[in-house]
């Protein structure tokens, strides 16, 4: 499968991991937001080096079988790393930022100094009555907002990310950019007048 090319507004990213360790990944999964709201994704299996604990392997279904040929992190990350130099990368809480700077250091690199922004901080202010009432997590906000995809996929929940960050902005009049900035309180949903 082919990377994706072109400007896009932003690129969501997810990792799933072989073990507790977040530097343990074996699947890298991007959705790359057009102009037009249209989606462009991609992911692809990483062969994670170290043992998966079978915690991790019930959770997203990938063993050291799937992963037998994949490409060590380096040779998987290098196709992504002009685009993701290039927009914002958008994630689903830290953990995936954490991973991807784990697996620079683990593979002997340094982490490039890419722009992040999370998608949870952005549904915290598009939606800040789901706090305390089931909260901001992709499970949570698939059965509100619903989103169909297959969690623990990471190209499935890089999209989903992605449409939590699309519906937000519908949601508030509010680009991602706006919605990423200093949070005074939640953005309350803009309402037509007639």
């Amino acid at each position: 499968m082919r990377v994706p090319e072109g400007a896009f507004r932003f690129v969501a990213l997810d990792v799933e991991t072989a073990c507790s360790d977040a530097a343990s990944i074996c699947q890298i999964g991007i959705a790359c937001v057009r102009a037009d709201g249209g989606i462009e994704s991609w992911v692809t299996l990483v062969d994670p080096q170290v043992r998966f604990s079978s915690f991790n392997v019930q959770l997203h279904g990938i063993g050291p079988e799937q992963v037998l040929g994949a490409p060590d992190f380096a040779r998987a990350i290098a196709p992504l790393e002009p685009l993701l130099s290039r927009h914002l990368i958008i994630q689903h809480s830290s953990f995936d930022r954490r991973a991807i700077e784990g697996a620079y250091g683990v593979a002997g690199r340094v982490a490039p100094g890419w722009r992040w922004g999370d998608s949870v901080r952005i549904a915290r202010r598009a939606w800040p009555e789901f706090i305390g009432n089931g909260g901001h997590g992709l499970g949570h906000l698939k059965a509100q907002l619903d989103l169909r995809f297959e969690h623990h996929d990471a190209g499935e929940d890089a999209r989903a990310a992605a449409e939590v960050v699309l519906q937000a902005e519908r949601r508030t009049g509010l680009d991602f950019e706006a919605l990423l900035g200093p949070a005074r309180a939640p953005v309350a949903r803009r309402v037509q007048r007639g």
